[in-house]
């Protein structure tokens, strides 16, 4: 009696639900990703065409140029002691707005610097004026 020589079917992979796991998958990674925002500046700005008339006496120009260098109303003042200064010009004046212009080439990390330090000395009226080009 001769043996019958069984062919080897290879196994197979049952692709049916394949889609649905992949989908089901996807689904799980999308609902349960958080995705983190930036927080940016703290800033208010205010509503589109509002303007209010102000006094030069209650404004402070702080004029940052291409260099990092940062004139505080007409005076030099390193950036690190801003917040002194302007600490003390808010103590004279407390309605005193300080008007923030840079030059279209100043650093980004300098204009940053220079927020952060008017923070510091609670600031709260901060203007940020529009470069010229």
């Amino acid at each position: 009696m001769a043996k019958k020589k069984r062919r080897f079917k290879g196994g197979e992979i049952p692709t049916a639900s394949m889609a649905d796991i992949a989908f089901l998958l996807l689904i799980f990674f999308l609902v349960t990703t958080t995705i983190d925002m930036d927080k940016g500046l703290g800033i208010v700005l205010p509503a589109e065409g509002e303007q209010v008339e102000v006094s030069s006496k209650n404004i402070l120009n702080c004029l940052i140029n291409s260099t990092g260098q940062v004139l505080l109303g007409k005076e030099p003042v390193k950036i690190s002691d801003i917040s002194q200064v302007v600490r003390k010009k808010l103590q004279d004046n407390d309605k005193l707005i300080i008007s923030v212009k840079t030059h279209e080439k100043t650093k980004y990390k300098d204009y940053i610097a220079v927020i952060d330090q008017l923070k510091i000395a609670n600031a709260t009226r901060i203007s940020i004026a529009e470069t010229q080009l």
